[in-house]
């Protein structure tokens, strides 16, 4: 590929490499699976190229993080639009849809915690809480326009929501060693299993939860 000259070249060169190391992710079975090599190789770009955007593996999944915050406020901005007085219930169905419409997103909760915002140097890492933190402010901000929880009691609903659906999809997704370490002893694994009912019914029991200790 030739080399992005003008800035909105250089914006959808970007975009480009976002969108190939999520296929990477998707088509091996998580972002631990994610080279710099591999992500090249599927945007059809040499890996010196991809250094231009991102000086590390660390860098682009971070990047790559920051997007899905971005892909889940507009999820759940386009559930809210239109809707007013959702109930507890009908509040953590929205949180836990749009959450897992987004199973990249849910891996790299995971791994930003772990070890990608302490990884790369102060400046990237302030970015990237200020972008996370700004679209988990909008998205408060849309399901307080369209539920009957309070904003308070729906910043805690969305740490729970983070939290749990990355556990769960860890647990989901195992490594090659625990998959195999499950076909022999299946009452230990989960590999496999859809994480959305299993959120679903986290988030629905916090969340009423919530609304009956607020009135109780």
């Amino acid at each position: 590929m030739q080399r992005a000259r003008s800035a909105e070249d250089k914006a959808r060169r970007a975009e480009d490499l976002l969108r190939a190391a999520e296929a990477v992710a998707l088509e091996l079975g998580g972002v631990r699976h994610i080279t710099l090599a591999a992500v090249t190789k599927q945007a059809g770009l040499h890996q010196t190229g991809l250094r231009r955007y991102h000086a590390s593996r660390e860098q682009l999944l971070l990047e790559l993080a920051e997007r899905g915050w971005g892909q889940w406020r507009d999820a759940v901005r386009g559930e809210t639009a239109e809707r007013t007085g959702l109930t507890p219930v009908q509040t953590a169905a929205v949180v836990s849809r749009t959450l897992t419409s987004l199973p990249v997103f849910c891996d790299l909760l995971t791994h930003a915690v772990l070890h990608l915002e302490g990884d790369v140097d102060i400046e990237r890492a302030r970015r990237y809480k200020a972008s996370a933190t700004a679209a988990r402010d909008d998205i408060a901000a849309a399901l307080d326009r369209a539920s009957v929880l309070t904003v308070e009691q729906i910043i805690s609903l969305l740490a729970v929501a983070g939290f749990v659906a990355a556990g769960l999809w860890q647990v989901s997704n195992p490594t090659p060693t625990l998959a195999r370490l499950y076909e022999e002893e299946p009452r230990w694994g989960q590999a496999g299993a859809d994480i959305g009912p299993r959120l679903d019914a986290v988030l629905t029991t916090f969340a009423t939860g919530l609304a009956a200790a607020a009135t109780g």
